[in-house]
């Protein structure tokens, strides 16, 4: 009896403990500020020439999964990924300008990486 005890001990100290199973995966994911640029035609000091992009829907694209996410009223998003490498556009397809920058953003397992990205406005 105090061998079956004991056992049943040493199985219960992992989940005791808040250990994880092999079956789950600490969650990964990016997280950044959304910004435009340029919004005026000529860029001047003293004058911004990029604003947070407020409220904004994202898309990140691996395979043929595809992830949505929203920038908040100030630019930022947060968005859980599984880790690799994502494709990320504008849920709208900007008809000037060359899309989103980076294109493409790499997840690592188990943290949240901070990428901020860019849209080209286009304006010239």
């Amino acid at each position: 009896m105090l061998a079956k005890c004991a056992l049943l001990i040493v199985a219960l100290v992992p989940t005791a403990l808040g250990a994880t199973s092999a079956h789950s995966i600490a969650p990964s994911g990016l997280r950044g500020v959304v910004t435009r640029s340029p919004i005026t035609p000529v860029c001047m000091e003293g004058v911004p020439c990029s604003a947070l992009a407020k409220n904004t829907p994202l898309v990140f694209l691996r395979r043929e999964r595809s992830v949505r996410t929203r920038t908040d009223s100030i630019g930022r998003y947060r968005v859980a990924l599984a880790p690799g490498w994502w494709s990320v556009r504008t849920a709208t397809v900007p008809r000037i300008g060359s899309g989103i920058e980076p294109h493409t953003v790499r997840v690592f397992a188990a943290r949240f990486r901070v990428v901020n990205l860019d849209i080209d406005t286009g304006i010239r």
